[in-house]
């Protein structure tokens, strides 16, 4: 059984969190997030900690998630999140210009994506990128996207992966 619902979550210094309406704010250094109240949760604050109580049984299965959600947002707005993508292959590279990402991946066209606001993409190499924000699904969820532009194929390992992810490798066929 999960206890992450019953988690303390600690609030540092410099971050506000209020929660008006069932609208849950974080506000921090590095900006402010949002959040909708999940249904039968409720807050509450006493100086630096937060505690979620459910009203019922049936709210026990989004307790956990609400924590977690929270405590997501308060270590978006003070330290932020990345994600690092790597594209290997012969002519694969990366080309960031202004808010558009553009991926040759062995495709007889380039595949241009547009980085959501709120998102910053940095590429130390044009065979590397590195994706920042402060929303922990929105960063995720665009690292995702690119990556399915060319997903690591398992015979000669070539596609775009993530930072620390590790292939498994296949060996191939076999001459007679």
């Amino acid at each position: 059984m999960s206890r992450i619902g019953n988690r303390k979550i600690e609030v540092p210094a410099g971050v506000t969190v209020t929660c008006e309406n069932g609208i849950v704010t974080v506000t921090g250094p590095k900006g402010s997030l949002t959040q909708k109240m999940l249904k039968d949760i409720s807050m509450k604050q006493e100086e630096n900690v937060i505690t979620l109580e459910r009203a019922n049984e049936a709210a026990k299965a989004m307790h956990g998630t609400m924590n977690a959600l929270l405590q997501n947002m308060i270590i978006g707005v003070t330290k932020g999140y990345e994600k690092g993508l790597e594209i290997v292959g012969v002519g694969y590279r990366f080309n960031v210009s202004g808010n558009k990402l553009t991926i040759s991946a062995g495709y007889s066209h380039l595949v241009v994506m547009e980085i959501p606001t709120g998102l910053t993409v940095e590429a130390p190499s044009n065979t590397e990128i590195t994706i920042k924000g402060i929303d922990k699904v929105l960063v995720g969820e665009f690292a995702a996207n690119v990556r399915k532009v060319r997903q690591p194929e398992p015979y000669k390992g070539k596609g775009i992966r993530y930072k620390d992810e590790h292939i498994r490798r296949k060996e191939g066929k076999k001459a007679a």
